[in-house]
């Protein structure tokens, strides 16, 4: 396991880089989006439905059931967003125990690509449910004075978000590096059982984050 994927360099010419931050990101893709295709080829409406679809909508309700019981709100517009990050970052935390893969969730490169998507969802829903005067008001609350460190308040959730995921993938990863090289091979194997757990839990941290800032955002009261 790598320390910092976006360190391994595979491919430069000009300005051009392929790193394993992006190599593994794409793998990461690929998986999703075969298996995406593979478990809803057959969807059914009918009483006899499949075991994977059976645990694909038991997933999908218990995305949509969190983020209507953060939000407050119709949790249909908000779910392939906050279902995409929670199943990229909690897919890049499983394949990191396959020998050799370097979860891109170990480059700050990729969670601040992840917070930005927030970033940028927070207007995106916020003006969509508002409208464009009314979202821009929100930075004034409750008062002028306020205007400036609402906007700082903003950049500063990306920090917050990016350090977050980033810092604890990376304790992870240096902990079972560390540990390798002191005691016999079991103890590590729990540690990284540990470190998917907590690789859950991020995921699943991340994903409410996003959705508060964007429930927040598209509050009208």
């Amino acid at each position: 396991m790598s320390i910092d994927p976006s360190s391994i360099v595979y491919f430069e010419w000009g300005f051009v880089r392929i790193t394993a931050t992006l190599v593994f990101t794409w793998i990461i893709m690929l998986v999703l989006t075969v298996a995406g295709i593979l478990l809803t080829r057959n969807l059914t409406d009918q009483d006899n439905i499949s075991k994977g679809q059976s645990i694909l909508e038991a997933l999908f309700v218990t995305i949509r059931n969190q983020i209507k019981s953060v939000s407050q709100q119709d949790a249909g517009k908000y779910l392939p967003f906050i279902s995409t990050l929670f199943i990229f970052i909690m897919t890049s935390t499983i394949l990191s125990i396959v020998p050799g893969f370097n979860p891109p969730t170990g480059s700050l490169n990729t969670t601040i690509a992840l917070s930005l998507c927030v970033f940028f969802a927070v207007p995106f829903y916020g003006i969509q449910s508002q409208g464009i005067a009314d979202y821009l008001k929100q930075y004034a609350k409750p008062s002028i004075v306020m205007l400036p460190f609402n906007i700082i308040s903003e950049f500063s959730r990306v920090v917050s978000l990016a350090v977050r995921l980033y810092g604890n993938v990376m304790s992870s990863s240096i902990i079972v590096i560390i540990l390798l090289g002191v005691v016999p091979f079991f103890f590590p194997v729990i540690i990284q059982m540990l470190g998917l757990l907590t690789g859950a839990i991020q995921a699943y941290i991340f994903a409410i984050l996003a959705i508060v800032y964007i429930a927040s955002a598209t509050n009208k009261n």
